[in-house]
């Protein structure tokens, strides 16, 4: 089906009806496009009774948990939903007390990271392994944190949202308390678990000190839109466990990554340099993982040779995974990857010095655009 770019008139079958903006609009003249970028968002968010935008209060209370840093007036929510304004206190989520899933995942499981993480690989063994290769009769528990601080059209996971808006009632000790003889690592993920970090950082303590002088990896797959003194905790915690965390880097370009995910990459590219520092102090297992999704009709060649070079600049040796994209959520109606974008995007990231590349997802690979 072709879209008709709304600013352009350009008709392709890669522009998302959701967006109704095309690729070359939103790198060339954001400006103009911008109104139709916050119209989008503003419609997927009222879906959920979501806020349409990180509400910005001249008083009130500022929550700093993430690059949004929310200012809450009587009676608003936070952008991410958890947290709210009512009779002069706040209320949602707190340290303790989650708005949060989980279940148990066998390994070697499908993890962003499992091509190099000690749960599918040994890396680390024994110290941070059970195994000298995956860690079969082991498993992750795995932690879905229901909300997120970005707004992604193209979420993979957006079915969180239906969710956000209700209190946590999961603890951090019940949670801890799910690891078991058989738990080799732990995986927040979601959503995402930027905005309920201190949540996933209790449990974490909480677990080590439960498995203390067993293996017991503690690792995040998040945006990367955290407060900076917080990644430090999680980077320290990983470090020390084994674990890693994995950046989805959405985009490189800041204009499309506001259009695709409604909030700006500065602080996820500040943070992964930062990471990128502490990763220096682990080469093996690897502490710090990248992806992207190659979302077609956005997220070309252009943008991983950018993403690429970057990452190549702090490190080389640092892994990068290049997702296969399956049509969801806002922007259901693009196709899926197609095996030549793939192999387009693999070619111009390995162009830029990454020793480490992979694509993930192939069996979603479809048909040429």
């Amino acid at each position: 089906m072709l879209i008709r770019c709304q600013n352009c008139g350009r008709e392709s079958s890669l522009i998302s009806q959701s967006l109704g903006i095309c690729l070359d609009c939103i790198r060339q003249d954001f400006a103009a496009v911008l109104p139709n970028i916050k119209q989008a968002h503003s419609e997927a968010r009222r879906l959920f009774s979501l806020p349409v935008h990180p509400p910005k209060s001249e008083t009130g209370w500022r929550c700093q948990i993430c690059v949004n840093e929310c200012r809450l007036a009587p009676g608003s929510r936070s952008y991410c939903g958890l947290r709210f304004s009512q009779a002069g206190k706040i209320k949602g989520a707190t340290a303790d007390y989650a708005n949060v899933s989980w279940y148990y995942d066998p390994l070697p499981t499908n993890c962003v990271a499992d091509w190099v993480c000690p749960g599918g690989t040994g890396a680390g063994y024994p110290r941070f392994a059970y195994s000298d290769g995956p860690e079969y009769g082991y498993k992750n528990l795995a932690v879905f944190y229901q909300a997120c601080s970005f707004d992604c059209l193209f979420c993979q996971n957006w079915h969180y949202r239906s969710l956000a808006l209700q209190e946590g009632k999961v603890t951090a000790a019940s949670l801890a308390n799910a690891v078991d003889d058989r738990t080799s690592c732990i995986c927040y993920f979601g959503g995402d678990p930027t905005p309920q970090l201190p949540h996933s950082l209790r449990v974490a303590r909480l677990a080590l000190q439960k498995k203390r002088g067993r293996i017991l990896r503690i690792c995040w797959e998040t945006n990367g839109s955290t407060h900076p003194a917080l990644l430090k905790q999680a980077a320290e915690i990983a470090l020390d466990s084994g674990g890693c965390i994995k950046f989805d880097l959405k985009a490189w370009d800041e204009g499309l990554h506001i259009a695709l995910c409604g909030i700006s990459n500065k602080r996820t590219l500040e943070n992964f340099q930062l990471l990128a520092e502490y990763a220096q102090k682990r080469p093996k297992p690897p502490l710090l993982v990248a992806s992207t999704l190659l979302v077609p009709g956005y997220v070309d060649g252009q943008e991983v040779s950018n993403l690429a070079r970057f990452i190549s600049s702090l490190s080389p040796e640092i892994p990068y995974s290049l997702l296969a994209f399956a049509p969801q959520f806002m922007m259901r109606d693009l196709p899926t990857t197609s095996r030549r974008h793939a192999e387009e995007c693999l070619a111009e990231a390995q162009a830029q010095g990454l020793k480490r590349v992979r694509l993930g997802n192939v069996h979603l690979l479809g048909k040429d655009y």
